[in-house]
């Protein structure tokens, strides 16, 4: 009997032991790392700054061209206002709204071909966008840099 209850109860610690990782959840991901706070780190003040985007691109087909701004050193987009809209003749619709510590050079979007009314969907890829101005500033979409689509960063 002794010999039984031994085994049961080494087999008890073993699976204790056991390497059970492929049941557990997906770690969660933090997305407020120790650099969110870009004002106390540079010892610059926030400020709010407003793009508008015109022009033509070959990428502004018969829907149209939903961009959705990629927060980065030194801006970070206002929750409502990081969607845009851009009709095929390259009219702006939405606001482009950001907080930075100093005005973007450049910013970056996820883009995809939609109309304007369709709800939010995976985007194709990264375009980065030259800016001009100050405190209101332009972006010339015909100027923009078409990156990496998503898939080709495995």
């Amino acid at each position: 009997m002794k010999k039984i209850l031994s085994l049961f109860l080494s087999l008890i610690c073993v699976s204790a032991f056991a390497d059970n990782t492929s049941t557990l959840p997906p770690a969660r991901v933090s997305l407020f790392s120790t650099s969110v706070d870009w004002a106390a780190v540079t010892g610059l003040p926030w400020q709010q700054y407003r793009g508008e985007i015109t022009g033509t691109s070959k990428l502004l087909v018969k829907e149209g061209l939903v961009l959705y701004y990629l927060d980065g050193f030194p801006c970070y987009g206002e929750a409502d206002s990081v969607r845009v809209w851009l009709s095929p003749n390259g009219k702006m619709s939405g606001n482009l709204r950001l907080v930075c510590v100093h005005k973007p050079e450049t910013v970056s979007f996820a883009y995809r071909n939609a109309t304007e009314d369709a709800l939010d969907g995976r985007s194709l890829g990264i375009l980065t966008c030259p800016t001009t101005g100050d405190r209101y500033f332009k972006i010339d979409i015909s100027k923009c840099i078409r990156g990496k689509n998503w898939t080709e960063y495995r």
